[in-house]
């Protein structure tokens, strides 16, 4: 894990998590440091969740401690061990590692007792309201809620009936557990929030032991006492969720753990709401939770992000106090970074326009073995073949271009890539128009390491027609085509905003090296993109995945 700390290599100063952190060791509050990633199983993990997980996991290996994965597994009717299995796969897969596997389900015991221990000191209550009525009674921010008229039961009938809750006495709804705090309190968690609620679901670990859930407010600081969290790190949004965090360990005299907060991850062109996201899987806007569109971390993956790249993101995003929206080219600038130094490179034609060399001999071919990457001197070299017959970019030709326009024109010369010069010579139209051949003619001087160099000043890739394969290639774009999917206009749904271009489908021939190539990341299409291979891909059926373009904005 050494080599994860060291991305990037530049010096910066300490953000103010580190300087809290560092001043606890220094201090000798604590010896060492534990942190924990607790995500909810109830969806997959997105680009969110990774700065998150970089952040509890790069604190701890930074200052010599560890991190725990926690489930906050408190909802059984939105849970599932296929989230489980994912978000494990997630974690290892971005390169960390946790010391111990842990479940809230784990302390359902210990929750349930330290409830007991709440009404034994008249600090909660069983309340017989509905939930509606729950909501209207709490008052607003400039009215004082007001008090349930089931306060003031006494401890003992609030054990009984709290025992009898467990015990599947009661249906859904028929009563809750409060804490009983301030109805007139100026945040509105501290007004008796609800502690648990009576849900008659198989749990996905405890199966149907319980019927009686505790609330997120509730287990969260209790779980990171029990395994003495020192520094539990929470998005923003739950700042508003400290003062009662603090309140339940205060009263149950627990282990004193510690929430800090920092700026969640907003990118453009995204939305991270797990609902969102489930509602674009279930309605078939998307094809999965993977689908490379998506900003989940298995979606990521699929469209050819490595984890480097990921950890990278999240170090230049930094951790900050306030919120802000990322621009998602950032994103993008990290993934080429990082396969620009790893990626082999090969030429692919994506929009096909046939190219005859009218002087050079049938029959005939010619290898040229490039290096795979010149940022890798160890990637080796391919056999390039080259023919008579070959196919170019159809935007890499132009009957009529315009000034500084260096591809191929009538009359004109380029560079095929690693080879000739070519010259054109005449185009082949059919009855309607379009061109369907360019004839030139090439200069054989003008091979690499042969003769006298000569220069032009475009330079085009190209396949041969008879030794390319026919290649899948999707065209992944953005989702959405609002910057600012968390703002939007009066009366616009988010699902308004989806990008009609954000796939297309085309069928490109490319040099034969690619179907062999075992790099398992993504390759770079010369002078067009990273692409890497799709798991849809079959043998004689190869499919790839458009990570970015060559070209950054950021």
């Amino acid at each position: 894990m050494d080599e994860i700390l060291k991305e990037p290599a530049e010096e910066r100063s300490l953000n103010f998590l580190e300087e809290i952190v560092e001043a606890d060791l220094g201090s000798g509050k604590h010896k060492s440091i534990l942190t924990r990633f607790p995500p909810e199983p109830n969806g997959y993990l997105h680009i969110g969740h990774a700065k998150s997980i970089c952040l509890n996991f790069g604190l701890a290996l930074k200052y010599g401690g560890k991190t725990n994965l926690r489930f906050d597994d408190t909802n059984p009717t939105k849970e599932d061990v296929e989230y489980v299995d994912s978000i494990k796969e997630d974690v290892q897969w971005l390169g960390f590692n946790w010391d111990k596997e842990l479940y809230a389900s784990d302390y359902f015991e210990q929750l349930y007792v330290w409830a007991q221990e709440l009404i034994r000191k008249g600090l909660a209550y069983v309340d017989d309201q509905s939930q509606e009525e729950i909501r209207t009674t709490r008052g607003t921010v400039n009215r004082a809620g007001i008090e349930s008229p089931y306060r003031k039961r006494s401890a003992e009938e609030n054990l009984a009936i709290f025992a009898e809750m467990r015990a599947g006495k009661y249906k859904e709804g028929d009563k809750v557990l409060r804490a009983k705090i301030d109805m007139a309190h100026t945040n509105m968690l501290m007004r008796d929030p609800i502690l648990y609620r009576i849900i008659h679901a198989h749990h996905h670990r405890t199966g149907n032991d319980w019927c009686i859930y505790p609330m997120y407010d509730y287990a969260h600081g209790q779980c990171d006492s029990i395994e003495r969290i020192t520094h539990s790190i929470c998005t923003l949004e739950f700042d508003v969720h400290r003062p009662l965090y603090d309140w339940f360990i205060d009263k149950l005299e627990i282990f004193p753990s510690k929430q800090y907060e920092f700026a969640r991850l907003n990118l453009t062109y995204t939305v991270m709401s797990k609902r969102k996201l489930l509602e674009l899987v279930q309605k078939g806007f998307v094809t999965g939770w993977d689908d490379p569109r998506m900003p989940t971390i298995c979606g990521l993956r699929r469209r050819g992000f490595t984890p480097e790249s990921i950890r990278l993101f999240a170090d230049k995003v930094g951790v900050a106090k306030r919120d802000n929206i990322i621009d998602l080219s950032l994103l993008e600038w990290c993934v080429r970074e990082d396969l620009n130094k790893r990626a082999n490179r090969y030429m692919v034609v994506l929009d096909s326009i046939k190219l005859t060399i009218i002087n050079y001999p049938e029959n005939v071919t010619e290898i040229f073995t490039p290096v795979n990457n010149p940022e890798n001197i160890d990637a080796g070299t391919r056999d390039v073949v080259f023919s008579r017959e070959l196919y170019i970019e159809r935007e890499d030709f132009m009957e009529e271009p315009p000034k500084k326009y260096f591809r191929l024109r009538p009359g004109g010369e380029v560079r095929l890539k690693y080879s000739y010069i070519i010259k054109c010579e005449e185009v082949i139209k059919d009855n309607d128009g379009n061109i369907i051949e360019i004839r030139c003619t090439y200069d054989p001087s003008s091979k690499p390491g042969v003769g006298e160099w000569r220069s032009v000043k475009g330079t085009i890739h190209w396949v041969s027609a008879t030794h390319s394969k026919k290649t899948e290639v999707r065209l992944f774009d953005r989702l959405f085509t609002n910057p600012e999917m968390d703002n939007l206009e009066e009366g616009k749904e988010y699902i308004d905003y989806l990008n009609p271009d954000s796939l297309k489908v085309v069928t490109g021939y490319s040099e034969s090296a690619l179907h062999d190539d075992k790099s398992e990341i993504a390759v770079q299409f010369e002078r067009i993109g990273y692409f890497v291979k799709d798991v849809e891909s079959k043998e004689g059926n190869l499919v790839f995945n458009r990570t970015v373009g060559l070209k950054s904005t950021w």
